[in-house]
């Protein structure tokens, strides 16, 4: 899964660390989501989503083979 956090973490003047206090994570694991090495629960997605202003779909993107269905 890809993200946008680092993008829009930036237009809000957050460091990662600020993102974490806001969303009541680690600084390690806003750095996971940024480099796409941790996939969130749907309650982490949505407190990063309201942090940013944002809606999920704007922040999370699902890589191609993430959208085939069985």
């Amino acid at each position: 899964m890809k993200t946008r956090i680092k993008e829009l973490r930036a237009r809000h003047n957050l460091t990662q660390a600020d993102l974490a206090f806001m969303v009541g994570v680690r600084r390690e694991t806003i750095h996971f989501l940024e480099i796409g090495k941790y996939n969130p629960s749907l309650k982490l997605a949505y407190r990063v989503s309201r942090a940013l202003g944002s809606t999920l779909e704007e922040i999370f993107i699902l890589d191609g083979e993430d959208l085939q269905i069985a």
